[in-house]
């Protein structure tokens, strides 16, 4: 448990080093948001009526921005390889800097998301949907967006195939994310898409890091 620990807080402590770089998918989510009234309109009546959608979609995107470099530092400097000796299970390994991601870019956009919906004029009904639905989400997308940063790490530019890999199985979330909120929105029950988006969060939790461990290996290897 203690390499573990160290290896929790060496996490933590690349991503405060790096907090700039992280902070991206925050400032994206917030400059989206606050120009969406601007481009769409400004009338409350339409930006409530979109608001459940573009803040999923919003979210999405804004996850993607942070992939790419979540294994490629250790890779390019060979810690990578040095984890994979070690004695420790990479399968844990893995887990701990999803973990940490998920706390420095996807928590943010949860914590944030009650002022942006504020800003869309989201109705009263749709605020603890809209925080439980991204709460799930958003680690969902960071454990699968982890599958095609491990798949990509050996590549020199891997942001546009990154996207091509993991976009079709970020589909669910979204759908499900966005329909708790509609949801709830329109009066209906919302318990539905949420417990539905749970199990897929915690199939994520559970089976990615076994498919990043693949991954790893192979580009490891080559």
């Amino acid at each position: 448990m203690k390499v573990y620990n160290r290896l929790f807080s060496r996490e933590l402590l690349l991503a405060y080093r790096n907090r700039g770089e992280l902070a991206n998918p925050l400032i994206f989510f917030l400059m989206v948001t606050s120009l969406l009234p601007l481009g769409v309109s400004p009338e409350p009546g339409v930006l409530s009526m979109i608001a459940p959608g573009m803040i999923w979609v919003v979210a999405l995107l804004s996850s993607l921005l942070s992939l790419d470099g979540l294994f490629k530092s250790d890779y390019e400097d060979g810690c990578l390889e040095q984890l994979m000796l070690m004695p420790v299970s990479l399968y844990l390994v893995v887990m701990l800097k999803v973990l940490v991601h998920w706390l420095v870019s996807g928590l943010p956009l949860v914590v944030f998301a009650p002022l942006l919906a504020t800003m869309l004029f989201l109705p009263d009904a749709g605020y603890l949907p809209m925080v439980s639905s991204l709460l799930l989400g958003t680690l969902s997308l960071s454990f699968i967006g982890a599958i095609g940063a491990g798949l990509t790490v050996s590549l020199r530019r891997s942001g546009q195939l990154l996207s091509v890999i993991i976009m079709p199985l970020y589909i669910p979330v979204l759908i499900f994310g966005a329909s708790t909120v509609r949801n709830a929105v329109e009066g209906f029950s919302y318990l539905a898409p949420l417990l539905i988006l749970a199990a897929f969060t915690c199939a994520a939790v559970a089976f990615a890091p076994l498919a990043v461990v693949a991954a790893l290996q192979l580009s490891v290897d080559e």
